[in-house]
């Protein structure tokens, strides 16, 4: 029986989706279809039943899925065996991030993990809080970057380091001269905010339920996807954001924005997230380890 079709299988069983097991092995779903149908036609039995666009296993693919997860462990146990032997790191790393990490932190920490193990292949996967933490829970990805607290108690929560948030203002605002934004005058004027799901929208609207606020009664004009869609916003006089400190840094520089401290200050932590129960091959934990000694040797840069 090939490996291949066993790991097919695995992967849509896993999912339950022929188009996220696609995605995920980076096939096509015909191609992923037709590995299933091979593997079904060695068992001589079904091992999905398909109706309404649903798929869930029978019991002979729980069966199955039960005996390919035990032996994908198995897999995994001994190349971690082998290549602590030999010393060797390699593999492929799947990671998430949500989009202020990916964009403006993450490269930094990557970078260098990179150049101390070239023979590790990192694919990046990027979208909001809510998508990234949806890709930990599925096993989409191996290792989630986020801007805001999980939930999920079956995901492993770790904090690598914690990030400001700052008023961003054009130049001629009427708080552009202001030493401090009040919590309170942020609902005073046009409002440009992230769209939901991201981090940075749940860490400003649990910011202004925490000092008896709504993120409701923000005079909302706006909102948009990416901090540099907010930025560019900002820039042209379309309204005021709450945005990472550490995404406007060039702005500043070239003094075509202007970032206020809050009252009371805001902050958030940037946590990696992953299964607990999962295997983890060396590779992770080797990034893992290197990505907690970046963030404490780091806390104060404006990068991870």
């Amino acid at each position: 029986m090939a490996d291949r079709r066993l790991q097919v299988f695995h992967t849509v069983a896993r999912l339950l989706s022929f188009t996220k097991a696609a995605d995920a092995l980076h096939m096509t779903q015909p191609a992923v279809t037709f590995q299933i149908r091979q593997l079904e036609e060695y068992f001589d039995t079904r091992l999905f039943d398909r109706t309404h666009n649903r798929i869930s296993l029978t019991d002979a693919g729980q069966r199955v899925y039960e005996f390919a997860d035990r032996i994908f462990r198995l897999y995994g146990e001994m190349e971690n065996a082998v290549r602590k032997m030999t010393g060797e790191v390699s593999g492929v790393l799947l990671i998430g991030a949500s989009t202020t990490i990916a964009e403006y932190m993450l490269p930094s920490l990557l970078g260098r993990f990179k150049s101390e193990y070239p023979d590790v292949n990192i694919q990046l996967k990027v979208s909001n809080t809510e998508g990234i933490v949806s890709m930990v829970e599925d096993n989409t990805i191996d290792l989630g970057v986020v801007e805001a607290p999980v939930s999920n108690k079956n995901l492993s929560v770790e904090v690598c380091r914690h990030d400001q948030l700052v008023a961003i203002v054009p130049l001629d605002h009427p708080l552009a001269a202001s030493e401090r934004v009040t919590s309170a005058e942020l609902l005073d004027h046009p409002y440009i905010s992230r769209e939901e799901g991201s981090g940075t929208r749940e860490v400003i609207e649990e910011y202004l339920a925490g000092v008896g606020l709504n993120g409701d009664d923000l005079k909302t004009c706006m909102e948009l996807g990416s901090p540099e869609a907010i930025k560019r916003a900002v820039e042209v006089g379309m309204g005021m954001s709450v945005i990472s400190r550490a995404t406007v840094l060039k702005e500043l520089k070239l003094g075509t924005l202007r970032a206020v401290p809050l009252d009371p200050p805001l902050e958030r932590p940037f946590s990696f997230v992953h299964q607990k129960q999962k295997f983890r091959l060396r590779v992770m934990d080797e990034l893992l380890s290197f990505a907690r000694d970046y963030c404490k040797t780091h806390q104060s840069d404006d990068s991870l």
